[in-house]
């Protein structure tokens, strides 16, 4: 089955899909994320396929995510390394994380536990109005028009919604 391109879609969430939206992608950057940086080691801990993980890592080089990094001369070896780009991550891991952990957690609980070493606490994501602090939900925001905002594949429907909103 052929993969539609999202990238032309007037919409972020599908532009960030077209890159993140499969699991494998996810699991590669929060296995980079908490260091294991090497090839053969994401290979052995996510049971990936090399040709697939050297695809997925290509990508996420392409489109600067990660970086490859040489830590050894001789022979040559090279590790992945988040990019800034790739850090800014983070938080949609957690957040899918914190999903996850609600909705699909074993009966004796999640498989990991977030610890905020600023306070020490264990904490749970929770995605948050910048200025209030207060948590975003759909009950409490209101999408409305931005300037990259149109009509087209994707949006057909919604870009006249939220251009009425404007």
């Amino acid at each position: 089955m052929t993969r539609t391109p999202l990238s032309a879609v007037a919409c972020s969430i599908a532009r960030a899909t077209d890159l993140f939206g499969d699991a494998w992608t996810a699991l590669i950057m929060r296995d980079v994320l908490l260091g294991i940086r090497r090839f053969d080691e994401l290979a052995e801990d996510l049971g990936l396929s090399r040709k697939v993980l050297a695809a997925r890592l290509a990508r996420l080089v392409e489109e600067g995510v990660l970086t490859r990094e040489r830590y050894q001369a001789s022979p040559p070896r090279e590790e992945y390394v988040a990019t800034q780009k790739g850090r800014e991550l983070y938080p949609v891991l957690l957040t899918l994380m914190a999903w996850g952990d609600k909705w699909y957690a074993e009966p004796e609980g999640p498989p990991a536990r977030i610890r905020h070493d600023v306070c020490g606490h264990i904490a749970t994501p929770v995605v948050a109005c910048d200025a209030c602090r207060e948590p975003l939900t759909p009950a409490t925001t209101t999408q409305l028009p931005g300037p990259g905002g149109r009509v087209g594949p994707g949006t057909l429907l919604l870009a006249p919604l939220i251009a009425g909103r404007g």
